[in-house]
C-alpha cells in the first residue's frame, strides 16, 4: 500500500502504510495510527493543543484527514464520510468503540476479570505469556486505564509454572519486586528457565540427554523387561520389598517363593521314599 505523502511543515511523508480499522482491533489500530500520525507531525490535527496555530492546524488537517479516511474499512469509512476534520473522524470512532464513561467502565470491570484469571499454562513460553500481558496492558491504555510494572511483574511471577518457581523466591528474595521493571522480571526468569534446559533439568531429561523415569515408569519398564515385578510382587522404594514380594525360586526359577519354600523340593522326601519302597519290594525285601 502506498504511503501518504504530507507537504506541510518539514515536508516529511507517513512513514508506515495504513493499518486497516475492520471493528475487531481498534485498540491496537488506534496505537499505530496515533504513532505515524504522530511522528508525521500531524498529530496535532486530531488532538489540538490549546497554544497551537490556528492556521498551522488547518494545514495538517487535511493530510490527517485523509490518512484516517484510509485506514478504514468500506462499511465503517461511509459512517464517517461526512466529517469534515480528522478530529471529528477520530472522535466519531473512539465513541463508538471506546463508549461513554459508563461502557467504558464496564469494559474496564470486564478486563480485570480477565486479567485476574489469566495464567500461564505449561505449554506456554515465557515471551508467549509476556505478550499476553501487554496485550491486556494495551487494552487498558486503549480505555484510558493504565496496568503499571508493579501490577505485571506480581502477575508474572504469580502465574510461572513450578520449575520456575526456585527463580521467583530468589527475586522476591533479592530483589525489590516493588520497583523491579516488567521487562527485568521477565529477563531473569528467562535466563533461569535456559539455564535449567541447558543443564538438561527442563522437560524430565537428564544431562546426557536420557529420559529420568519416575518410580511407576521405571517398574513398568522393567516388567517389560522380565527383571522386575509389579507393585504386588515388586520392589517397593518406600518401604523395601512390597506387601507379597517373595523372591525367586533358584529351583523351579518361579517369583512367588524362595527355594526353602519350593512345591518341587517338598514333593521331593515323598516320591524318594515311594521309590526306596519299590526297589524293597523287588529285591523281596519287607516295607
Amino acid at each position: 500500500m502506498s504511503l501518504i505523502p504530507y507537504a506541510g511543515g518539514s515536508g516529511s511523508s507517513l512513514p508506515q502504510p495504513v493499518p486497516m480499522l475492520t471493528g475487531e482491533n481498534y485498540t491496537a489500530w488506534a496505537i499505530k495510527v496515533e504513532a505515524n500520525l504522530d511522528a508525521a507531525g500531524l498529530w496535532e490535527a486530531v488532538v489540538v493543543p490549546e497554544d497551537a496555530a490556528a492556521a498551522v492546524i488547518v494545514k495538517k488537517d487535511k493530510p490527517a484527514r485523509a490518512y484516517l479516511l484510509g485506514a478504514l474499512a468500506e462499511d465503517l469509512l461511509l459512517q464517517v464520510a461526512s466529517k469534515k476534520t480528522a478530529a471529528e473522524v477520530w472522535s466519531s470512532h473512539k465513541a463508538r468503540f471506546v463508549g461513554a464513561d459508563r461502557v467504558r467502565a464496564a469494559r474496564l470491570g470486564t478486563l480485570r476479570g480477565e486479567f485476574e484469571m489469566l495464567r500461564m499454562a505449561e505449554g506456554d513460553t515465557l515471551d508467549g505469556f509476556a505478550g499476553k500481558l501487554s496485550g491486556m496492558a494495551a487494552r487498558y491504555a486503549g480505555l484510558g486505564s493504565t496496568l503499571d510494572d508493579t501490577v505485571m511483574v506480581k502477575k508474572l511471577l504469580d502465574s510461572v509454572p513450578d520449575r520456575l518457581y526456585a527463580a521467583v523466591a530468589g527475586i522476591e528474595q533479592f530483589c525489590d519486586v516493588s520497583t523491579m521493571p516488567f521487562e527485568d522480571a521477565l529477563g531473569r526468569l528467562k535466563a533461569f528457565d535456559e539455564r535449567l534446559r541447558r543443564r538438561g533439568q527442563a522437560g524430565g531429561e537428564r544431562a546426557d540427554g536420557q529420559l529420568m523415569y519416575t518410580a511407576t515408569q521405571w517398574r513398568a519398564r522393567e516388567r517389560q523387561r522380565g527383571g522386575a515385578r509389579g507393585d504386588d510382587d515388586g520392589w517397593s522404594m518406600a518401604s523395601g520389598y512390597g506387601g507379597n514380594r517373595r523372591g525367586r525360586c533358584y529351583k523351579c526359577g518361579e517369583h512367588s517363593h524362595f527355594k526353602r519354600e519350593c512345591p518341587q523340593l517338598r514333593k521331593a522326601p515323598a516320591e524318594e521314599h515311594a521309590m526306596m519302597a519299590d526297589a524293597g519290594v523287588e529285591d523281596g525285601g519287607l516295607l
